[in-house]
């Protein structure tokens, strides 16, 4: 089968399509013919040698994909050969085929196509399990969240506005500043023109929930910009591994820091994620409340060009590979 590694960290010129041989699904998996792969930055940090997969995966790249089930391996008896899922990856994506456990597929939701669903796990289950599971967003809180227009972006200014919380997002451009508004954000911020705390400060406004991409470098900022009893969920680094945190400022506010991962987990807690996520998340899917945002698709020999997309952020949405 055809699949994508990158034997040698590097740019995007290290990414290789190369032959691999067919898995066979162990006992409690399923194998996937796919037809479509999402791109997230965590790959690119896979490319570049920064994050790389758990002891005993995978080093194929892709977090998550969409395709039919081939076949099953011993025990799996609620999927069925031909059933159209989609998938959350420890890694394996980007290739004709994948095995995965049972626990991480769902059948595919209603109402988009089974290509458009190849860019849904990592972000739904990522929203879901640290916005709603962690952070305990309800109805009527401030969910502030970083990078609007990306993957994880733009689902989770859908999801916060569908269960009826209010959105601040930071943006890059007026462009992306618009489409965060289409897709439901009450208020955004380009970064490149002022400090997002600063802009809130002077609005008033306060955040009992932050998804945070950027780690270090927006740590303090962060702080500033929580509402009493807030939650900060850190789950990306763009800006870095280490900073200074008063305590203080945390203390006054009785709020938290979070900082979590999705690859890394055992695969019963991702399990329980994919069954919690699933059953709040795709019928507002199938009754068009939310939607898969795409940005663009390549076929699987333009991997390096779709990784490029995400490396020069000129994407709103997701950037898919296709089989």
């Amino acid at each position: 089968m055809r699949a994508v590694t990158a034997p040698t960290p590097g740019g995007v010129d290290a990414l290789v399509v190369e032959e691999r041989p067919t898995p066979e699904p162990a006992p409690g998996e399923v194998l996937i013919r796919v037809t479509a792969a999402g791109v997230n930055r965590a790959d690119l940090l896979q490319r570049q040698g920064f994050y790389n997969p758990p002891p005993g995966g995978t080093d194929i790249l892709g977090l998550e994909c969409s395709g039919d089930i081939v076949s099953v391996g011993e025990g799996v008896t609620d999927l069925q050969p031909g059933a159209h899922v989609c998938a959350l990856l420890t890694g394996g994506g980007y290739a004709e085929y994948v095995s995965v456990p049972a626990g991480q597929v769902a059948t595919a939701p209603e109402g988009i196509s089974l290509t458009e669903a190849g860019g849904l796990m990592e972000v739904a289950c990522t929203v879901w399990s640290n916005v709603f599971m962690m952070g305990k967003l309800q109805h009527g809180d401030t969910l502030l969240v970083h990078g609007g227009a990306s993957g994880i972006g733009t689902m989770a200014i859908q999801l916060a506005k569908a269960f009826g919380a209010r959105v601040i997002t930071t943006v890059g451009s007026k462009e992306k500043a618009a489409f965060c508004r289409e897709l439901g954000a009450d208020v955004t911020i380009n970064y490149r023109e002022q400090d997002f705390a600063e802009a809130m400060l002077e609005s008033d406004e306060q955040a009992d929930v932050i998804l945070d991409i950027m780690g270090a470098k927006y740590l303090a900022a962060n702080v500033s910009a929580l509402a009493t009893a807030g939650r900060l969920v850190v789950i990306g680094m763009q800006g870095g591994t280490k900073a200074e945190l008063n305590l203080g400022a945390l203390l006054m506010k009785r709020a938290a820091v979070m900082a979590t991962s999705l690859r890394a987990r055992p695969v019963a807690e991702k399990s329980a994620i994919v069954s919690a996520m699933v059953a709040q998340v795709w019928p507002l899917i199938a009754d068009g409340t939310v939607r898969p945002v795409i940005h663009a698709t390549y076929p699987l020999e333009d991997v390096s060009q779709a990784h490029q997309v995400l490396e020069d952020s000129s994407h709103s949405g997701k950037v898919l590979l296709t089989l």
